[in-house]
């Protein structure tokens, strides 16, 4: 599997990959995405899902959860971004 477009850009420039992991590191800290890790974290341990498992929790609109095909789930991004979900 090749190399993705973004992935090759900051193999190419080192200086860009710090300044974006630094960023990353200070947006991990928020207390919002702690809170959205914490909830994702036991959803998927309510549903009984592992590291390597061929299905991904996905949440629904109106915030369940549920076991779904991976490739779907992460294949689901609708127009301007937006989820076409149920």
């Amino acid at each position: 599997m090749g190399k993705s477009k973004t992935s090759r850009y900051y193999a190419e420039n080192p200086e860009a990959a710090e300044v974006h992991r630094e960023y990353e590191r200070k947006r991990n800290k928020e207390p919002g995405r702690k809170e959205y890790r914490r909830k994702h974290a036991e959803a998927r341990r309510m549903l009984g899902l592992e590291v390597g498992d061929e299905e991904d929790a996905s949440q629904n609109k109106d915030g369940t959860f549920g076991k779904e095909n991976k490739s779907k789930n992460r294949g689901r991004n609708g127009s301007n971004g937006k989820s076409t979900k149920k």
